[in-house]
């Protein structure tokens, strides 16, 4: 689900910088790679604003919910659904500064306008044969601000010079793969109730 929800995020942005008269210039890159030999990865960057995913994190506050359903009178068990934060970074790498922090605002502009994603509210390539497992979804992006110390980790992190860039956290991601852990029998009336019912 992390690289269809980058998919969709780079794709609606682009599809807005397009609306607005702008190049489509979003791919979902390791912005890592700017400075690689590899030629074609470099060359995919050039002029670009990479989106990066740089962490993720479990949200803990939703760690221990139970995660059970009933099917056919049983019980069904599984395991607990990973739901994740996501940080992307949009890092502007276009051959004119002007253009990188155009970029960078218009990107911001449009996640000021739209915060909550999901399948109802989103438009995205269904004939990619990437996204065809994808089922509804529901996520939230806002921007996220690091302090000085923690970006100049980050770009140290990612071993490039700093660019022009805006970080996100994206909540929440649900991770699910759908095994049965265990199956049981519903419940059903506890007869000693129903007696002193009826001696009453």
């Amino acid at each position: 689900m992390i690289f269809e929800i980058i998919q969709i995020i780079a794709e609606q942005v682009n599809n807005y910088l397009d609306e607005i008269g702008l190049e489509k210039t979003v791919v979902a890159e390791n912005i890592a790679f700017l400075e690689s030999q590899n030629e074609g990865v470099s060359t995919n960057l050039e002029d670009k604003v990479a989106l990066t995913l740089i962490n993720l994190s479990e949200e803990a506050t939703l760690k221990n919910f139970p995660n059970h359903s009933i099917e056919n009178s049983k019980t069904i068990y599984k395991n607990s659904v990973i739901n994740l934060n996501l940080y992307l970074l949009f890092s502007a790498n276009r051959t004119k500064y002007i253009n990188s922090l155009n970029d960078l605002s218009k990107i911001i502009a449009f996640f000021q306008g739209k915060k909550l994603f999901t399948q109802a509210n989103t438009i995205y390539n269904r004939n990619n044969v990437a996204m065809n497992n994808i089922d509804n979804f529901r996520f939230s992006i806002e921007l996220y601000t690091p302090t000085f110390e923690e970006l100049n980790y980050i770009w140290g992190t990612l071993g490039g010079k700093q660019l022009p860039s805006a970080l996100y956290k994206v909540s929440l991601i649900q991770i699910e793969r759908n095994i049965v852990q265990a199956e049981g029998q519903l419940i059903g009336e506890y007869k000693g109730i129903s007696k002193r019912k009826e001696q009453s």
